[in-house]
């Protein structure tokens, strides 16, 4: 009876430790899946029903946003998962918090949040670890909060690079005496992201400044000097025209040879100021940016944005839809950063996608990629330059 006794005991305990290793696989961060993304994602739409994502997006009022909101809902829906995408109206924080927690309450197991202010969400979504929520922060860092399970972004650095990199290499610099007369824009101090961006940016741009060859006649060289709130065109048409007037550059005043921007929306807001200012498509000092929108296209067609930064949202989106299904199939989640970036509380499992930087040569790669027609970018292929005037 006792040798009976042990052996018995012997097989209990040997079911529970297997059945604990079952379990263990859970949703830890990682730099594989544990099996593949299309494993992963394979899950009837019948079968996932049952999960419930949340998509927060800032605002309706940028492209990118739009674009970026129907390409998240349309794979997860495809996916068979409940969805609910809100957009915060014209990036309003008490919107967003009130949207992220009528979510928590209704039971979403998954929330995709852009925040509009990185810094605003703590207290919103504080239960969320103790409810089991996972929190994907969306393009945008979330800050100070323990809640925020991973990051899926583009390499932000990268982006900054890319995009003075474009200005230096067209103007030649690395070989030309110079010098050259620069202002530098970068978005809005509330996004994490513009130190990423502008850091970027200046590690190509700083030695060159050093050096004498690159002159910032406004002095404003410090990340804080040169923030635009909101990413407003209309903040950045604003400070290019306080500029303009200080620095009296003009096609028959001070040559201004290019403007560092941080993004599409910046960028637009200066060829405002510039074509105001008189410049015209023959004599306009480059511009760079970011997003890929469709009147900053219009206007590297027409000649009054030089380059942008493209980051196609649908390969973000993608990124997010395979990390949610390993989430749901209990799988390890697929990063491929675990040192960048710091929310103020932990490092965050991120997910980088690359970004690639565009000029007027490129733009045909838009259209043969399906993101945009050339009816979307001002008309046919053929049509170069268009009316010379910004969209």
């Amino acid at each position: 009876m006792k040798k009976t006794m042990k052996v018995l005991s012997f097989a209990l305990a040997l079911i529970m430790i297997l059945g604990l290793a079952a379990c263990k696989g859970g949703t830890s961060p990682g730099t594989s899946p544990a099996t593949s993304p299309e494993t992963s994602a394979a899950k009837s739409p019948a079968a996932n029903a049952s999960l419930k994502v949340g998509i927060s997006m800032p605002t309706k009022s940028l492209q990118r946003w739009n674009q970026d909101g129907a390409n998240l809902q349309q794979a997860f829906q495809a996916a068979g998962y409940t969805v609910d995408l809100e957009y915060a109206g014209d990036n309003d924080v008490p919107t967003q918090v009130s949207q992220i927690e009528n979510m928590i309450s209704s039971g979403y197991n998954v929330l995709i949040i852009a925040a509009i202010d990185g810094s605003a969400l703590t207290e919103a979504l504080a239960p969320c670890k103790a409810q089991g929520i996972t929190v994907i922060a969306y393009d945008r860092l979330i800050m100070n909060s323990d809640a925020v399970s991973y990051y899926a972004t583009f390499d932000n650095t990268l982006v900054g690079k890319l995009q003075a990199q474009s200005l230096v290499d067209k103007l030649d610099i690395a070989n030309k005496p110079g010098p050259f007369n620069f202002e530098l824009f970068t978005g809005s101090p509330d996004d994490n992201n513009i130190h990423f961006f502008f850091n970027g940016a200046m590690s190509v741009l700083q030695p060159f400044i050093d050096s004498g060859k690159i002159v910032v006649k406004s002095g404003q060289t410090q990340e804080s000097q040169v923030t635009t709130k909101d990413w407003s065109s209309a903040n950045a048409q604003s400070r290019m025209e306080n500029l303009i007037s200080q620095y009296s550059y003009g096609p028959k005043g001070t040559k201004l040879d290019a403007v560092m921007s941080n993004n599409d929306s910046i960028a637009q807001g200066v060829a405002v100021a510039l074509q105001n200012a008189g410049y015209t498509a023959d004599n306009f000092p480059l511009i760079c940016g970011q997003d890929c929108d469709k009147a900053s296209v219009i206007n590297m067609r027409n000649g009054f944005q030089y380059s942008s930064v493209f980051k196609d949202t649908r390969t973000l989106a993608d990124a997010v839809k395979t990390m949610v299904g390993q989430i749901a199939a209990g799988q390890t989640v697929q990063v491929n950063d675990t040192s960048t970036y710091n929310n103020g509380v932990a490092v965050i499992p991120s997910y980088l996608c690359q970004p690639v930087a565009y000029t007027i040569a490129d733009i045909g790669k838009l259209v043969d990629s399906g993101y945009y027609t050339w009816a979307d970018i001002g008309g046919d292929k053929g049509t170069l330059p268009l009316d010379g005037q910004i969209k």
